[in-house]
């Protein structure tokens, strides 16, 4: 029999309910499957003395002990992975395959920032006889992190994270709709022997905790990762109080197919990735950009893929895509496919809600579309693909480069001239040539413009949930 957990919220090292909570509903057929609880103000002043007193221990501990804690945590979250999986499953509605698959991501941020930890090295500057010049990182103190919804498991790791290795303290508020997998990562840290305040975990009203927990003094950094609109408002908010902020906001991830490859297997490649997550990524590959030649044989390759992909309860054997998170992701979808209609638009697969019960939406598929279509503004954050054609690839790269934001960005080229073009021509943070893998954790993510501002994973992730000290000693007066 498949539960979902008795969620609680963890505050210097014990569990707690609340008198208020709000219900999680299971997205596949809308049934109430638990109870979140939200934090008070008593709450929340509570995890601030926690996490201020953790901070204190472990900033100070080795970091190889922090190492040795952390990689333990991801070694009980790798152990119980098909119980934290079906949670994800049961809360979000992807597929269990692709559920275990964040479970393996999370504890892979876990792994790498655990072990990055050890390597945060300062350095001596050369300078005359008699004074030393030395340069050394520490913990920027506690962190006040925001997760969102769509990766309920990998997205609080990567903060969690971060912030840990670094030797910081942090009070995380994870996603009211999909709380389970930042309980479960609770549950491991706790059985793997963080100290009390060290990592604090807790729900509620976004804006009430938002607006309380960043101008605490003790609050030295915000690391968020949503809506362009809602960062905007969360950095202006840490501006007042001149605390930096690492955000990793929206995006409407260009992929520019060029005609010196095959356009079956990149079309093929490129809807299986559409349909992940059922589209609810940040770095989803959604505006295609397909040199003339090639045009008519990827769309019509790239429909035929859509189209064969099974929607359906993600516990289901056999279930490619889940339902989408809410009935507001399918009123924004099918206003987008109106406006394309509108538009003078194609539609050649999708655009309809699936049945009346769970919040299914098809594959979607919209073609030729004018640069004013919403859908080509808009972050359908959903699994919507548009297709255009173009003549050049200059003209594939003034197209992707249109639109303020810059996250991820997508090429398919055998052409090392091209590939240079496409890595040097697009604006974002993250270009991938012939692959959609956008992120890993080696490696540094984040968007340019309305996209966000700093880095998670890599060495450069580690350096946000740090401060950089720089010492001067003259060995005589």
């Amino acid at each position: 029999m498949t539960t979902y957990p008795d969620l609680k919220l963890y505050i210097g090292g014990a569990w707690r309910k609340t008198a208020e909570e709000q219900p999680v509903i299971n997205p596949a057929d809308e049934s109430v499957i638990g109870a979140v609880p939200l934090a008070s103000q008593a709450d929340l002043d509570d995890a601030l003395t926690a996490a201020a007193e953790g901070f204190k221990i472990w900033s100070r501990m080795a970091p190889r002990t922090r190492a040795e804690i952390m990689l333990k945590a991801a070694t009980l979250m790798r152990e119980r992975v098909e119980e934290i999986a079906r949670s994800i499953t049961l809360e979000h509605g992807k597929p269990l395959a692709q559920a275990r698959l964040e479970v393996v991501r999370g504890c892979e941020f876990f792994e790498w920032d655990a072990a990055e930890g050890q390597r945060a090295y300062g350095r001596v500057i050369p300078s005359e006889p008699g004074i030393r010049y030395v340069v050394i990182h520490q913990p920027v103190g506690t962190v006040a992190a925001f997760s969102p919804w769509n990766f309920p498991m990998s997205q609080p790791c990567r903060k969690i994270a971060g912030a840990l290795a670094a030797g910081c303290s942090i009070i995380i508020k994870a996603a009211e709709e999909t709380p389970a997998g930042a309980l479960h990562i609770a549950r491991a840290l706790h059985d793997a022997g963080v100290p009390p305040g060290v990592f604090n975990l807790v729900f509620g009203v976004p804006a009430k905790i938002s607006s309380y927990l960043i101008p605490q003094a003790q609050t030295r950094l915000v690391a968020f990762t949503g809506s362009t609109a809602v960062g905007k408002h969360l950095s202006e908010l840490a501006a007042r109080h001149m605390t930096p902020v690492l955000m990793e906001l929206g995006g409407h991830a260009p992929v520019i197919v060029c005609d010196d490859v095959d356009p079956i297997a990149a079309a093929h490649l490129s809807a299986t990735r559409k349909v992940r997550n059922a589209g609810q990524v940040c770095t989803s590959p959604t505006r295609f950009f397909v040199q003339q030649d090639i045009y008519e044989r990827f769309t019509r390759a790239f429909v035929e893929k859509a189209e064969a992909v099974t929607v359906g309860n993600g516990l289901d054997a056999g279930t490619e895509m889940g339902p989408v998170a809410n009935h507001r992701r399918i009123e924004a979808l099918e206003a987008l496919t109106a406006d394309a209609r509108a538009r003078g638009g194609r539609v050649l697969a999708g655009g309809e809600r699936l049945g009346n019960r769970g919040y299914f939406f098809p594959p979607t598929v919209l073609t030729e579309l004018p640069d004013d279509a919403r859908a080509l503004r808009e972050e359908p954050f959903g699994p919507m693909a548009i297709i255009n054609p173009v003549r050049t690839v200059e003209e594939a790269i003034e197209k992707a480069n249109s639109l303020p934001f810059g996250l991820a960005a997508y090429g398919f080229t055998h052409s090392a001239a091209r590939a240079d073009q496409l890595a040097d021509g697009i604006e974002a943070g993250n270009v991938s040539i012939n692959t959609l893998e956008a992120s890993v954790a080696e490696v540094p993510f984040g968007g340019v413009k309305d996209s966000g501002y700093g880095r998670e994973g890599g060495a450069e992730g580690l350096a946000h949930y740090m401060t950089v000290k720089t010492l001067s000693h003259r060995m005589v007066i």
